[in-house]
């Protein structure tokens, strides 16, 4: 990747104009969009249906796992198909073809930093979170973006020889978003709102559904102003390498014929 840095920085760009090209605000409608959403959920979740059990300030609480979420699913749905977008410099040219969904998610983390450049202040600022946490958000970014990464090359490399992978993706990432801490109010790390008297459902939703540990970690930094607990650490790090060296193998082994199958 290091030398083929050239051609990877003008996949990441063509990727930046391309979905936007020719549109009066071009790739500020990337900042546009997830910002549009985060509006409607509150407006949604923090004001009409509003819980008891929501704390203070449940817009930030509810904006920063949004943030974290929807890098996620973008990520996975914008790798997918990328190697059939790219499928004629695969089969013209020489280079690591990892480059092409990597370029996608990078691009989402262009995204997702832009976005958490504006939602830091307004965090900081409403409820006084600037602490010497914050320092590990550069570390949290740097492991869910490896998460992230493996998982998009394994459903890149998948949906080049099965077409059938985004839209299930797309299916299954709808009531994966309804599983996931977002609108849930965590009561420790075992717990969350509505199912205090459930302690295993709590376990399921923040430590078997792999994105939640990444959403509790960044919310801890943002909105508690504290250090993530030890074991959403662990957790970051153990995903981040396993789904990177699964993604990698999975890439290799599959990406052979690449050329014929796209």
């Amino acid at each position: 990747m290091l030398r083929y840095r050239y051609l990877f920085s003008q996949l990441v760009r063509r990727e930046l104009r391309k979905k936007y090209k020719g549109s009066a605000f071009g790739v500020l409608w990337y900042l546009v969009n997830p910002i549009v959403l985060m509006a409607a959920y509150w407006f949604m979740f923090g004001l009409i249906l509003k819980n008891r059990s929501n704390p203070p300030d449940f817009p930030i609480y509810l904006m920063v796992g949004i943030l974290v979420w929807t890098f996620f699913q973008a990520s996975l749905l914008s790798s997918a198909p990328s190697l059939i977008d790219q499928s004629g410099l695969v089969r013209k040219a020489r280079f690591p073809r990892e480059a092409i969904p990597a370029a996608t998610v990078t691009v989402q983390l262009v995204i997702f930093t832009a976005v958490l450049v504006m939602l830091l202040p307004l965090a900081v600022a409403i409820r006084g979170t600037f602490t010497p946490a914050l320092l590990l958000l550069p570390v949290l970014m740097a492991l869910l973006y490896c998460f992230v990464l493996g998982c998009s090359l394994i459903a890149a490399v998948l949906h080049a020889y099965f077409r059938d992978v985004e839209p299930i993706l797309t299916a299954a990432l709808l009531p994966w978003f309804f599983i996931t801490p977002i609108f849930l109010v965590l009561q420790g790390p075992n717990e969350v709102s509505f199912v205090r008297t459930h302690p295993w459902t709590g376990i399921v939703l923040n430590w078997i559904n792999p994105i939640a540990p990444f959403i509790n970690a960044f919310r801890s930094v943002l909105f508690y102003g504290t250090a993530p607990e030890w074991g959403y650490l662990v957790y970051g790090v153990a995903a981040a390498a396993v789904a990177l060296v699964v993604g990698k193998v999975v890439f290799q082994r599959m990406q052979g014929e690449l050329a014929v199958v796209l």
